[in-house]
């Protein structure tokens, strides 16, 4: 059942992050940017709610895992320009605002 749970989180989030960034994403991936905030902010508020069991399964590895992306940030950071200022710039922005971002969550659950 867990299994399950996951896959069926994972698909939704999926589809929401594939939303977002064909909407959001252009010159800048202002889509895989929110994605990943927003996704940290939630992982951080169910991880102080200390959600177990199916509705971790659900929400946090499933519907978190499947809407926030670490490989569409690494292409999409290459694809600014390798080795260049704007692309730093965005792979520490996102890093950075998602690390407060979870922080931020995870208070606001507590």
């Amino acid at each position: 059942m867990t299994v399950l749970l996951v896959a069926v989180g994972a698909a939704v989030g999926a589809a929401v992050r594939f939303h977002v960034a064909t909407r959001l994403d252009g010159r800048v991936p202002y889509g895989t940017f929110a994605v990943n905030v927003v996704g940290s902010l939630l992982l951080g508020f169910l991880s102080a709610r200390a959600l177990g069991g199916d509705a971790a399964a659900l929400l946090g590895t499933g519907f978190c895992g499947g809407l926030t992306t670490y490989s569409a940030f690494a292409v999409q950071t290459t694809r600014l320009g390798p080795l260049t200022v704007r692309a730093a710039a965005y792979a520490v922005a996102t890093v950075g605002v998602s690390v407060g971002a979870a922080a931020l969550g995870f208070l606001l659950g507590a």
